[in-house]
């Protein structure tokens, strides 16, 4: 994965050094790097078992999200597949004659985001008990695949909006995203009746199954209950639109079935964020540098950010490596994605404390919010004094646009969070 500066400044080799250790983390998430230790030939390697895929009829992909289509055609170069579906986000354009594609919404969901579903659960329905399904997850799917239970796509739209905007994490997004779903929290499971498996990559801190993909194809342990208490939590619910409150309530007081607490299928998590922190390791030390790693960091970008600062240190040739997921509450109207207002505050952090220090995040997807850019990086010889302004907006994406620093990758074809690092030379 190659990374290109939009408006860049000076590259030296101090941000030379933080963009190849960026880079090394984008290629450990390459889906194929992971699908191949588990696919030989007409052979799936799983834990504690094997599976011959050559006893049955046909051999059919389910593949959903951002890494969807590379995951589909990583598993069609390395075994049997007869044909499937491939769900993907708008700016994907994956061509294929094989398998059924469609475009739907993300990160909100669009009357796309019901055609795919609906689509899936057709498609299952003509699966025979001679068949095998492989499942393919990956961050995204929450959005792209959208079957609300009890209330419209416009009142699910507004709900997702404002979790998002509240700054709840993807746990707690996730869990009202399945109790006011038909076929999310495990419930799509009903539909299957062959032989199946879910390969997932994770895009939650924690990879805790129930939520990646909002456990479409795993059994879930949250409750309505829960989703109740994360609404008042983020004061949003008086603002989420009646029906949704009435939905809730009638789970809460046992009117509607929950979701299921018993998984029907094998779920396996085949890559995570952890995979692109061991590469970021090992690039950082044959660059000569010693390392701190922070695994799994998750929360408010702006505590998150000082958080990240402070295990930062004055020694040269040193780097603090971090990857998960912050969120933003949204309160102004500027455009900026999490990781480029995650380097800005880390550098309003450093500015007056670390000389000659570099800072860089990426979403390993591509993309940063709603930019077209991945990311972005700083270094200490760019002057803070105006950053305040486009901080209290929410607008890091026009402060690197007018300064130098964003970062674009394009789409990756992959979603295993974010990653970043902090170094000096």
């Amino acid at each position: 994965m190659i990374i290109r500066n939009f408006k860049s400044l000076s590259t030296n080799s101090a941000k030379k050094d933080a963009l190849s250790i960026i880079e090394a983390g984008l290629a450990a998430a390459n889906p194929k790097t992971h699908l191949e230790k588990i696919i030989e030939k007409n052979t799936l390697i799983l834990p504690g078992r094997k599976v011959s895929l050559g006893k049955y009829r046909h051999v059919f992909v389910i593949a959903t999200g951002k890494a969807g289509h590379t995951m589909a055609h990583a598993v069609d170069s390395l075994t049997r597949v007869d044909g499937g579906i491939i769900i993907v986000p708008a700016k994907v354009k994956p061509m294929d004659k094989k398998f059924k594609v469609i475009q739907a919404g993300h990160p909100i969901p669009n009357k796309n985001s019901l055609v795919a579903a609906k689509t899936i659960l057709e498609f299952l329905d003509k699966v025979g008990s001679g068949d095998y399904v492989i499942f393919l997850i990956s961050g995204g799917t929450s959005s792209l695949v959208a079957m609300p239970d009890g209330i419209t796509l416009d009142e699910k739209r507004t709900t997702t909006d404002l979790l998002i905007k509240s700054g709840a994490n993807i746990q707690e997004i996730n869990c009202v995203r399945k109790h006011l779903s038909k076929i999310k929290g495990g419930k799509l499971l009903e539909h299957i009746r062959s032989d199946s498996v879910s390969l997932v990559m994770s895009d939650v801190v924690g990879n805790d199954l129930s939520s990646i993909a909002s456990g479409m194809t795993s059994y879930d342990k949250t409750t309505f209950v829960e989703a109740k208490k994360i609404l008042k939590k983020y004061h949003i619910e008086r603002l989420v639109p009646k029906n949704v409150s009435s939905h809730l309530d009638l789970g809460v007081r046992g009117m509607i079935p929950e979701t299921p607490k018993k998984g029907k299928i094998k779920n396996y998590i085949i890559a995570t964020n952890n995979d692109c922190l061991d590469a970021m390791k090992l690039r950082a030390k044959s660059l000569g540098y010693s390392n701190t790693v922070l695994a799994g960091v998750t929360g408010d970008v702006q505590d998150l950010s000082s958080k990240i600062a402070r295990m930062f240190s004055d020694k040269k040739m040193n780097c603090v490596l971090f990857g998960g997921e912050s969120a933003v509450v949204v309160t102004g109207k500027g455009k900026g994605g999490r990781n480029q207002e995650l380097v800005l505050r880390c550098a309003t952090n450093l500015s007056t404390r670390k000389k000659n220090a570099v800072v860089a995040s990426v979403g390993t997807d591509g993309i940063d919010g709603i930019t077209n850019c991945a990311g972005a990086i700083w270094q200490s010889d760019l002057k803070l004094d105006k950053a305040q302004p486009y901080l209290d907006k929410n607008n890091s994406y026009g402060f690197f646009k007018k300064y130098g620093g964003l970062i674009l990758t394009g789409v990756t074809g992959t979603n295993l969070m974010d990653i970043g690092v902090i170094l000096r030379k």
